[in-house]
């Protein structure tokens, strides 16, 4: 099977190495992967700040880079959830609405291609340490992940998953929520973290590397004996 991949900005400038795994681990289940390197935003941030015409811009080069007979696989259930959700308004009745219906439906979080297609739940990963799952907003609320990363988890061998007190609530990661209310923003991370302290984990594991950014950034800013890793570089451990 040809797959392609989408590499969402913050991925492809802050955090290159979940993109190789990913790449790594697609490759190792037998996929061929492609990658087309003209790709860019989704257009998530300027449609959260009100910038609609230019979020359709970047969407519609995003439709156009992408081929439409195969699936496209990506790391981030942030910007996968806002393509398959919002898409529907900013190309609703557009000359694109046809074509992004077709890139909608073949467009996959990295888990839920996973579990869901290809039903595949151990990748032989081994990662010796303990853990807590944080579930970010848009997988949850706009992709219903839950179940998918857990049943990968379960499989690495040397992990222990602790799960913490609400994990399901948001971390206070938002794009321009984050800046626009810091103090708002500031409190659900000190929650969420003291929640995932509390577990006695090492590492707090998402599938958004947004929602891992602004956490460690709490650590970081605290010295707190906690570390964020995202799922995907779990998977890719210990077996290469």
């Amino acid at each position: 099977m040809v797959v392609d991949i989408f590499i969402p900005c913050y991925i492809d400038q802050i955090y290159p190495e979940t993109g190789m795994n990913m790449i790594k681990i697609l490759e190792k289940i037998g996929l061929e992967v492609h990658y087309n390197p003209n790709q860019t935003c989704c257009g998530q941030t300027a449609y959260n700040n009100g910038f609609w015409d230019e979020a359709k811009a970047v969407g519609g080069k995003l439709i156009k880079d992408f081929p439409h007979n195969r699936p496209i696989i990506g790391p981030s259930a942030s910007c996968v959830g806002f393509i398959k959700t919002y898409y529907d308004q900013l190309f609703f009745n557009s000359a694109l609405h046809n074509e992004y219906l077709v890139l909608k439906k073949n467009m996959y979080e990295f888990t839920n291609f996973l579990v869901k297609v290809l039903k595949i739940n151990d990748i032989g990963a081994t990662f010796p340490h303990r853990i807590t799952y944080h579930d970010s907003c848009s997988a949850l609320r706009q992709l219903d992940i839950h179940k998918e990363p857990r049943l990968l988890l379960k499989h690495v061998k040397g992990l222990e998953l602790i799960e913490m007190q609400e994990t399901e609530t948001c971390c206070g990661y938002g794009s321009s929520f984050t800046t626009k209310n810091e103090d708002i923003s500031f409190a659900l991370a000190e929650r969420k973290v003291q929640n995932a302290l509390a577990t006695g984990a090492e590492y707090i594991v998402s599938t958004d590397a947004t929602c891992l950014m602004h956490m460690q950034g709490y650590i970081d800013k605290h010295n707190l004996p906690i570390k964020t890793i995202h799922l995907i570089d779990v998977l890719a451990s210990g077996w290469e």
